[in-house]
């Protein structure tokens, strides 16, 4: 895949998106912070730092302190394509929390989202 605009997208302009999508749902702020976090082993003080210097999805992925060791359990179809066979490993990375968020919204227990 080519460079494709969510890459230089900020990670603080669709954030709001994931929260407001989950609270649709009855799910929380919170959980989606979670995830969040879970998938990529920012806490939460650097998380609040990511979105107030509004860095882009390609930065928010390469500085996160350590990417889980289960998305390899994270499988599927998002957005048309099937997770684990997406080459980019950066559209990759951000299909696999889209894929988390979406989860959340359809009522998934968050000990099957973390892939415990």
């Amino acid at each position: 895949m080519e460079n494709h605009r969510i890459f230089t997208t900020s990670f603080a302009s669709v954030y709001p998106h994931y929260i407001n999508k989950a609270e649709k749902k009855g799910r929380s702020k919170e959980e989606v912070d979670t995830i969040v976090r879970w998938l990529t082993g920012y806490n939460p003080e650097q998380l609040q730092q990511i979105l107030d210097n509004k860095i882009t999805f390609e930065t928010f992925f390469e500085q996160a302190p350590q990417l889980n060791e289960n998305v390899t359990k994270i499988t599927g179809v998002i957005c048309g394509y099937r997770i684990e066979e997406i080459e980019d490993k950066l559209m990759q990375k951000i299909r696999y929390l889209d894929k988390l968020i979406d989860e959340l919204a359809k009522g998934r227990t968050m000990e099957k989202i973390l892939r415990k």
